[in-house]
């Protein structure tokens, strides 16, 4: 039997393992890509035969809402109109179903890494959405978890078999010693998630503390809150058992801590729980033929621990055929040095830009801050991040790959901060044209305007799944103007003008930079802020000096203007408020 290399992609992974063929890289570079971040719960609703335990009420956004992959299949053609190369979609496995009156509807609190969430479908349903995704050429990046496995069990701090909540202290501190203070302060302990103890969490009796607290497993089948799989998690010795972190600032809290809430932290220095890591999430691979994976807490994990994890999974996916496979992690901090940290040789092929998202879709284009931050953020970039690409990884420097992203299901939606929706579509085409790869968040093309988890979660079913928004068409047309033009992708980026000056100067929120790859050439200039049209001059009547040759004539994709390069290589360019310029060299324009 013959089969030809472009016939591959519709083949399931069985049918390659068949054939013999194994997996393969569907990638040729990942900065081409645009990335969209979903829940699957809060996407859409395809089979409403798993639709169990489901709270439709539109206030209560912590529950269940019903979304699942076949709804991923369903809204492909909605996907490729917008202009989506790749999905990332919420983790898989299955979840504790609820705790205190929340839903795991988000995929964080897994409890079998082994076994499919069964409010999102079945293995043949998730296989046939990878494989319809794969046949669009959309790439699918799998959210995986490290750090932590949900509320699976309680320190049984008092020894009586059971959870509790109950005052202890008020005993001696050493009842032998007579110089020894006479109490302990009284204080409220739960056995659900106690606070942090560097020594690990402690038993308490009526006469103070008995050694360490031993931990006892739930076997609550009806939502899912059982003894954890792989069965090495079922072992003591596989957590950190410290309880939870009461102070950010401190590292070992942050590594060792579980996460409020009951989140319990795993120990990944353990080499039993690390080969099981990589057994399990590389297993997923081969068994779905995924892309890439999103990482969760990259900075509540020990570096040594993402070193070997990435090492071992890019050897055991290369060997099956899959190279060119993505790995990127979150570390939620606005330190860049510390989410560079995850960059240098060894670990991530790319982070999210946290500082980037807080320094300038945040300060710049929401709050209308000077655009000097992006200038100060890219000084950093040579020295903060990795300039190598990983061995085995995607072949293109971190500082090349960051993931780019406005907002996400961790932070406020960017209209919540900035109700103008003029002002979001100015960070979209800063997001489709800056370097590296962009990454939208479900909903942020139908104006969604949620405030801090759970309300900026919204099930996308309440937009209608509308084309005709002008956010979707405006999205929708920096995509096809990234796809189409390669230096939006590829290029050199050399940033042009920025300014301190956000008041009524000439020049007050301008951003301009150019990009240029194998001979094309392409000049964006972008108005980030709100209070009148501005130009690429200073008040003393400095122009901005560009990229292109003198004489160049350039048109301006948005509007079909056109400007000529002057003799000194300066150009003088208006942009209205929350406006955009897109400008390409005359005989590089292609027709629509």
């Amino acid at each position: 039997m013959v089969v030809r290399q472009h016939q591959l992609r519709v083949l399931t992974p069985v049918v390659l393992a068949s054939l013999g063929l194994g997996l393969f890289a569907c990638v040729d570079d990942w900065r081409d890509e645009v990335i969209y971040q979903m829940l699957v719960d809060r996407f859409a609703n395809g089979d409403p035969g798993n639709d169990h335990r489901l709270d439709p009420s539109p206030t209560s956004l912590a529950r269940f809402k019903g979304g699942d992959w076949q709804g991923v299949i369903d809204q492909l053609d909605y996907l490729e109109e917008l202009g989506v190369t790749a999905i990332w979609i919420s983790p898989i496995v299955l979840n504790v179903d609820a705790d205190a009156g929340f839903d795991g509807y988000h995929g964080y609190w897994q409890v079998d890494l082994e076994r499919l969430n069964p409010h999102f479908g079945d293995l043949a349903t998730l296989r046939t959405m990878i494989q319809a995704c794969h046949e669009r050429g959309i790439k699918v990046v799998l959210d995986i978890v490290t750090n932590h496995l949900g509320q699976v069990f309680y320190y049984d701090i008092n020894r009586n078999g059971r959870p509790d909540e109950f005052l202890a202290g008020g005993y001696p501190t050493n009842p032998g010693d007579p110089q020894a203070p006479a109490g302990t302060p009284v204080t409220r302990i739960t056995e659900y998630d106690p606070d942090w103890d560097p020594r690990g969490i402690q038993s308490v009796t009526s006469l103070g503390e008995a050694g360490p607290a031993p931990i006892r497993f739930f076997d609550m089948p009806e939502i899912y809150r059982v003894p954890p799989r792989p069965v090495v998690f079922q072992r003591p010795e596989s957590y950190n058992l410290r309880g939870k972190v009461t102070d950010w600032n401190d590292r070992d809290q942050v590594v060792l801590g579980d996460f409020p809430g009951g989140l319990k932290d795993i120990d990944t220095t353990n080499l039993e729980v690390r080969d099981e890591m990589v057994r399990v999430f590389s297993d997923w691979v081969l068994k779905l033929d995924l892309d890439g994976f999103r990482i969760d807490t990259l900075k509540h994990v020990e570096h040594e621990f993402w070193q070997d994890f990435s090492r071992r999974v890019r050897e055991r996916l290369s060997a099956a055929g899959k190279d060119n496979f993505l790995m990127f992690g979150e570390a939620f901090d606005g330190d860049d040095v510390l989410v560079g940290s995850y960059t240098f040789p060894g670990e991530m092929d790319s982070v999210f830009y946290f500082s980037q998202k807080f320094q300038v879709y945040d300060e710049v284009f929401a709050r209308g801050g000077p655009t000097a931050n992006v200038q100060r953020l890219l000084d950093q970039r040579a020295t903060n991040y990795g300039s190598e690409p990983q061995e085995l990884g995607i072949g293109i420097s971190p500082q090349e790959a960051l993931i780019n992203f406005i907002d996400n299901h961790d932070v406020p939606r960017f209209l919540w901060r900035n109700a103008d929706p003029r002002a979001l579509r100015a960070a979209i085409s800063y997001l489709m044209t800056q370097q590296g790869i962009p990454c939208l968040y479900y909903g942020t093309e139908q104006d969604f305007a949620g405030g801090n988890d759970p309300a900026n979660r919204e099930p996308l079913w309440w937009s209608g799944y509308s084309r005709d928004g002008e956010t979707f068409r405006w999205t929708s047309r920096m995509a096809r103007w990234r796809r189409t033009y390669p230096a939006l992708r590829r290029g050199d980026f050399n940033l042009r003008w920025t300014t301190t000056r956000t008041g009524d100067e000439i020049d007050a929120g301008i951003l301009a930079f150019d990009r240029q790859y194998e001979g094309q050439y392409a000049l964006v200039v972008i108005n980030a802020q709100g209070n009148h049209p501005s130009e690429t001059r200073s008040p003393e009547n400095t122009a901005m000096t560009v990229g292109a040759a003198a004489g160049t004539v350039l048109v301006d994709l948005v509007t079909g203007d056109r400007f000529t390069v002057g003799a000194d290589q300066t150009l003088v360019v208006e942009v209205d408020v929350f406006g955009t310029r897109l400008l390409v060299p005359e005989d590089q324009v292609v027709a629509e």
